[in-house]
């Protein structure tokens, strides 16, 4: 947690699968995700089709086909436990994840894994567990298993400093993480939009 607290900020590529109910194959995203300490968590889906989503504090921004919207994060439970789990994780703030999950951490700093499981029940009714995968301070995979068997895996690809991960293609942007949805959209009206590098 300590190598991770030590970065304020960060870009990275990610690609999501996510198995939704009602859907034959999984569905799939790819994007760039960004995270400025100590709130701050951004991720824009560049395919299958554009779109953003931006959380700073509490509050939720999604740009999608020309329009906005704006709402309060805690209104999406699935998002805000993606969003509290990758924020203190990338901050490395121990507090925080203990206050809204269970967490296991397992492995050494080459290459460990963090589960956390929501301490609320109303919450882990819907999502089962969040886990985090990493290399020392970077994140590499963000898994989360909501109920119903469904669930969504994002590779991330953090993107070295000075190369601006938005001016990488959509099809070299392959490999890395961000925000699931447990409905075939990803807007955040009983779904989960997404997470960060």
């Amino acid at each position: 947690m300590a190598l991770l607290a030590q970065r304020k900020s960060g870009e990275a590529r990610f690609t999501e699968e996510r198995t939704v109910t009602g859907f034959d194959s999984p569905l799939r995203a790819s994007g760039t995700l960004s995270f400025t300490a100590p709130d701050r968590f951004a991720r824009q889906t560049l395919e299958p089709r554009r779109e953003r989503l931006e959380v700073v504090g509490n509050q939720l921004r999604l740009e999608r086909g020309g329009r906005v919207r704006q709402m309060a994060l805690d209104a999406v439970p699935e998002l805000a436990a993606l969003v509290e789990g990758l924020r203190g994780t990338l901050t490395g703030n121990g507090a925080l994840l203990r206050k809204h999950f269970e967490v296991h951490l397992a492995g050494q700093a080459r290459l460990w894994t963090l589960s956390l499981v929501p301490r609320d029940p109303a919450l882990a009714a819907q999502v089962r567990m969040l886990q985090i995968a990493g290399t020392a301070g970077e994140l590499r995979s963000v898994e989360l298993q909501l109920a119903g068997e469904q669930r969504s895996l994002m590779t991330i690809e953090p993107v070295a400093a000075g190369t601006p991960a938005a001016n990488t293609s959509a099809k070299t942007a392959s490999a890395a993480a961000t925000a699931p949805a447990p409905t075939a959209s990803t807007a955040p009206t009983a779904s989960a939009a997404t997470p960060a590098a």
